[in-house]
């Protein structure tokens, strides 16, 4: 017979005495929680330390990821690789064990948490992809469960109202919710912020509802067990105390945020009959621990065997998916839609045409999960082939998130980490607002995650400054690890979906418009132009340049006209397409000189948005035009985009005498 208490205990000290070794950290919920997570560990999650990446093995996520110690612990007594070592190094620079968990940095920790409320939607997006997964490869292959440890602060952020209403909505009965119902958060007391009733909120969702005394462990197994054989997504109501064992700081918000205290601990260690050193587990608590993974490693064995079973070709696709590869086929494919796009120079938004290059992408990436917060008919981001994923049905190919932004992008990311998926989803580009914080996860994680945000600048016309996109280029291209692409064509935004799709470890933004453009790129080349970020477009062949004009998207179509005109005037101007900064960035010192040479100093930048991040490219006397300061508001207006652009100056007239005054101005010097 395990002792729990025993085990239990073991994962409270570990925890205690590695915040207390830190002097930092939050030891109050893995005190309170120590007996669940023993329970969820010992009896029910399903996992292999040999092989933590094993598909089919439950996931565990931490929303509330201040209580870190509590997951390092277990894992640590599980078996997995987070040695004593990585215990006394928590929070210290290269430790596995960061204040928060990190994805990537140890195994058996699934996401990055911390930010509350990201592990909730990323629990979402875990628990859709294995009902995908086990439609595509059968249940023999993928049946497991997702686990998801919440407290109130998840439960306070919007993002878990939008994600967890989308887990009712589609009844993922595998999704199990464990709330640590302490009644306690930094500020005090959770009656001092909150009245709201939590088990009524999540039975309108459509959950299963339990509730349990948290801190007794027969009784956490009874209610897993009831809560694993519902027919919906289960939360579990945990009564806790936050602190357990400290009479000093037990029920107060004082368990949260900072170490016991070494006397403190010491009152705990005899409260609670523990009499080992700091950091010294006896080993009958590991062998007590240690009959989890016997029992997920045979799980393993027998899921190999099931594996060994499959037709040959759904054996190979598995393998391709989980690898992350493409298909051979794809970018033939996207060479051939190039090619046919170059002959028939047709104008059109790159909206449009993004959802006419997922048209060829799809049939070429069936692990493609496509989806848009409520404006699929605006964002294209639905192919004629693709179908709606629904409660009970899920071998659609298509996320209906509805007006859920946020929770939309941490349930991609939630899909992304689970594995053999490339999740896809569209809204306006100015309510990158409302998905920056999952955005940043993604960048933060490495996920190849692609956003598609249209409308994205005063081009999108009447509708006004609330829906006209200024300042989110500047914040998506400040954001660390993310491709921000904005194409000016078809041509070109086929070229940013291929570099989208094959950036493994990168989440892409694409930011398309909703105005019909010109077709730039009429000479067709298997090469993709693109992939370096930037690029001569016009002017390369020129015996000598005199002016560079370098833009992207809609504004390239302003370029090339500026440089017809210059040519009136005598006026050599080269035409630099600028898709992506981030990949121009990369490129040789050699390669950027070629493009931008620093002999040619009469240089302009169009953009229909924020100046901040040009002045590298144009230096201190180059000129930007786009939503700059000229005594009104720059947040855009209401009016046609034609209207718009000639309001405030970004057209090609402006660009063309600006560099025709620098050129003057040059020459009196």
């Amino acid at each position: 017979m395990l002792n729990y208490h025993e085990m239990a205990n073991a994962v409270r000290f570990l925890s205690i005495d590695a915040v207390q070794k830190a002097n930092s950290g939050h030891p109050g919920m893995p005190m309170g929680m120590a007996e669940i997570g023993v329970a969820l560990f010992s009896e029910f999650l399903t996992f292999n330390p040999n092989e933590p990446k094993w598909p089919n093995r439950d996931r565990f996520v931490l929303s509330n990821g201040h209580g870190s110690m509590l997951l390092y612990s277990l894992l640590h007594l599980t078996g997995y690789d987070i040695s004593m070592d990585d215990l006394k190094n928590f929070r210290q620079l290269h430790s596995k064990t960061a204040g928060h968990p990190e994805y990537g940095y140890a195994d058996g920790i699934e996401t990055t948490t911390g930010p509350l409320g990201q592990g909730v939607a990323n629990a979402v997006g875990m628990a859709i992809a294995e009902k995908l997964s086990a439609e595509r490869f059968g249940e023999e292959i993928f049946n497991h469960y997702t686990y998801v440890s919440v407290g109130d602060g998840c439960l306070m952020e919007g993002i878990s109202h939008e994600a967890l209403e989308i887990a009712g909505h589609l009844e993922l009965n595998k999704l199990i919710v464990l709330f640590d119902d302490n009644n306690i958060c930094i500020d005090g007391k959770v009656s001092n912020t909150s009245s709201t009733k939590v088990l009524e909120r999540m039975k309108s969702y459509g959950f299963d509802t339990f509730t349990c005394d948290g801190h007794d462990i027969t009784e956490v197994m009874e209610i897993i067990e009831k809560a694993r054989h519902s027919e919906k997504p289960a939360f579990i109501s945990f009564k806790t105390h936050i602190g357990y064992g400290s009479k000093k700081v037990m029920d107060t918000s004082s368990a949260h945020g900072s170490p016991l205290g070494e006397e403190e601990i010491q009152n705990v260690r005899n409260e609670l009959e523990w009499d080992h050193e700091p950091f010294k587990i006896p080993n009958h608590i590991y062998d007590a621990f240690s009959h989890a993974s016997a029992r997920g490693k045979h799980e393993y064995i027998e899921w190999q065997k099931k594996v060994e079973k499959l037709d040959e070709g759904l054996k190979q696709e598995l393998n391709r998916r989980l690898n992350g590869t493409l298909s051979d086929n794809l970018k033939e494919a996207l060479n051939t839609f190039k090619k046919q796009t170059s002959e028939k120079s047709e104008k059109v938004a790159t909206r449009k045409a993004s959802g006419n290059t997922l048209e060829v992408i799809a049939r070429f990436v069936p692990e493609l999960i496509s989806g848009s917060a409520d404006l699929t008919g605006s964002v294209n981001t639905k192919t004629s082939e693709m179908t709606p994923i629904l409660p009970h049905d899920f071998s659609g190919n298509y996320m209906h998130y509805g007006v859920r932004e946020h929770g939309m992008a941490a349930i991609m990311n939630g899909m992304a980490l689970y594995g053999g998926f490339i999740p896809t989803s569209g809204t306006f580009m100015s309510f990158l607002d409302y998905l920056k914080p999952s955005l940043r996860l993604s960048a933060l994680m490495g996920l190849r995650v692609i956003y598609v945000l249209t409308h994205d600048s005063i081009g999108l016309g009447e509708d006004g400054p609330t829906h006209q996109p200024v300042e989110q280029l500047a914040t998506s291209r400040a954001t660390p690890n993310v491709l921000t692409f904005r194409p000016c064509d078809q041509v070109e935004t086929a070229e940013c979906w291929e570099l989208a799709l094959t950036a493994h470890k990168t989440p892409s933004v694409m930011s398309l418009t909703r105005q019909g453009l010109a077709c730039l790129r009429t000479e067709h080349t298997d090469e993709n132009l693109c992939a370096k970020g930037g690029y001569i477009l016009a002017g390369q062949n020129d015996d000598s340049t005199d002016a560079i004009l370098i833009a992207t998207g809609s504004e390239v179509e302003i370029a090339m006209q500026a440089r017809e005109k210059l040519k009136e005037s005598g006026v050599n101007a080269r035409v630099v397409s600028m898709p992506c900064m981030e990949l121009f960035d990369r490129q040789s010192t050699e390669y950027k000189l070629s493009v931008l040479p620093c002999e040619v100093s009469t240089r302009v930048a169009i953009e229909a948005g924020a100046e901040l991040g040009w002045h590298k490219y144009i230096g201190a006397h180059g000129t930007f035009i786009g939503m700059s300061n000229n005594g009104e508001s720059i947040f855009g207006a209401s009016a046609p985009a034609e209207e718009l652009y000639e309001h405030f100056g970004i057209t090609a007239e402006n660009a063309a005498t600006t560099i025709l005054d620098k050129i003057r101005k040059k020459k009196k010097a």
